[in-house]
């Protein structure tokens, strides 16, 4: 596959909408792999009590990260809409920490794309969350 597409160039004219109104950032990237961030903030928690982030933001972030995967595998930007996107809860968010999602799409056919990753806090040994899922171009 191509890698003309560029995450850290893509990501730098500034994400827009919900990722933007998130704060979601680029963090950095592999040949086959991307992750983006979620700065902690208090207009995330979802649970006061305890501080802890709420879980919409991190599937959201989770969503980004391997709709990013899909376009360094694929080469290029292309529409695609999320078919399914599984997420399985390990634990919660650190209080106060960044979040950190890493995608990766690992395998495409001519219209779905097939995609993983894992959220953690600050050690990738001890996720917060793993997902699994597959996108569908719009224009196949």
């Amino acid at each position: 596959m191509s890698t003309a597409f560029d995450p850290h160039r893509f990501a730098a004219a500034g994400f827009g909408g919900h990722g933007g109104r998130l704060g979601i950032a680029y963090h950095a990237h592999g040949p086959d792999w991307v992750e983006l961030k979620l700065p902690w903030s208090d207009e995330l928690v979802g649970d006061p009590a305890r501080g802890v982030l709420a879980s919409g933001p991190i599937i959201a972030l989770m969503d980004m990260a391997t709709s990013f995967g899909v376009w360094l595998k694929r080469g290029v930007f292309v529409p695609h809409a999320t078919l399914d996107l599984r997420v399985d809860y390990l634990r919660p968010a650190t209080p106060g920490q960044t979040v950190i999602g890493r995608g990766e799409c690992y395998r495409v056919t001519r219209a779905i794309s097939f995609v993983r990753g894992q959220a953690h806090d600050g050690d990738p040994a001890d996720p917060l969350a793993h997902v699994a899922g597959t996108f569908m171009l719009t224009e196949a």
